[in-house]
């Protein structure tokens, strides 16, 4: 495993698995194959609705928990001082964990400077070993990291993938000390990203799949990159990338690929951020539907 050391000095491990949109009754078989692959990076958030369950792997898995690093994100609906705090606790209790690596701030809305001065406390308490943030863009971010915070941001988590490269958002956050991580290497496989031929070209090479180029390709640019399956033997393969290296002229012909604009959404959208706002009654009302379903 290859690690980049986060401002505070912990080392986090460069390649790690994602748990998003895996369903709650596959998502602790999930991890325990994950980890068993070799795995020891896990990213979850507290909209996933899988906490608990990553938690169930890691108390069964035979790794030390000293060896994992685990990630878990506040949701919207969580933020502001109070909130904030009293969410990062029920994730621990959920995780099953005296302590938490890293907590992010999910998305850049609402009162996400009251949640990350919880966040700061939390870490002062030693509850958390490392704070950040996600989709931060370079503006917010800097506005993040100059104003009213005690702690830098350790990490901000973006799209990141050869059609949306953030060049010049890693810079910014290098100029700040902050760790850039990638959501959605592989973009998940639209507009043709394994087929792609520049990366398919470039992997037979070094006998390799596009999607193994793919994750090489961000490791070398210093970037963290969390992948995401379900079959081990997939998880396998995207754990296959540590025994090449991409020269010079690969990363500049996938330097060419890149499109600078996101194959998702756009936080600056006005649209988008209403769509947020629906998505955090859609997630109260499925929490409220959950806490019914346990009653019976």
């Amino acid at each position: 495993m290859e690690y980049v050391p986060l401002n505070n000095g912990i080392e986090m491990p460069k390649l790690g698995f994602g748990v998003y949109q895996i369903p709650q009754e596959e998502t602790k078989d999930a991890v325990l194959n994950a980890i068993d692959v070799g795995y020891r990076s896990i990213d979850t958030a507290q909209s996933y609705f899988n906490e608990k369950e990553v938690g169930q792997a890691i108390a069964e898995c035979n790794v030390a928990r000293e060896e994992l690093f685990i990630t878990t994100k506040v949701w919207i609906e969580n933020y502001g001082y109070d909130k904030c705090k009293a969410s990062v606790l029920e994730s621990l209790e959920k995780l099953g964990l005296d302590y938490i690596d890293l907590v992010l701030l999910h998305q850049p809305f609402a009162d996400y400077y009251g949640a990350y001065r919880a966040l700061e406390d939390l870490y002062e308490e030693g509850l958390i070993k490392a704070i950040g943030v996600s989709n931060f863009y370079p503006d917010r971010l800097t506005d993040m990291c100059l104003f009213g915070r005690k702690v830098i941001p350790a990490i901000n988590q973006v799209e990141t993938n050869p059609f949306n490269a953030q060049y010049e958002a890693q810079e910014n956050m290098k100029k700040h000390g902050v760790q850039i991580a990638a959501w959605a290497p592989f973009g998940e496989g639209m507009q043709g990203m394994f087929t792609n031929e520049t990366l398919v070209n470039i992997g037979k090479k070094y006998d390799k799949t596009a999607a193994q180029v793919i994750l090489r390709w961000l490791m070398q640019r210093d970037v963290v990159v969390l992948c995401k399956s379900t079959h081990k033997e997939r998880m396998a393969e995207n754990f296959d990338v540590f025994d090449f290296t991409l020269s010079d002229e690969d990363m500049d012909e996938i330097k060419t690929l890149d499109k600078s604009s996101s194959m998702f959404f756009d936080h600056a959208d006005p649209e988008m951020v209403e769509w947020f706002d629906e998505m955090v009654e859609v997630r109260k009302n499925q929490q409220r539907a959950d806490k019914e379903q346990k009653k019976w």
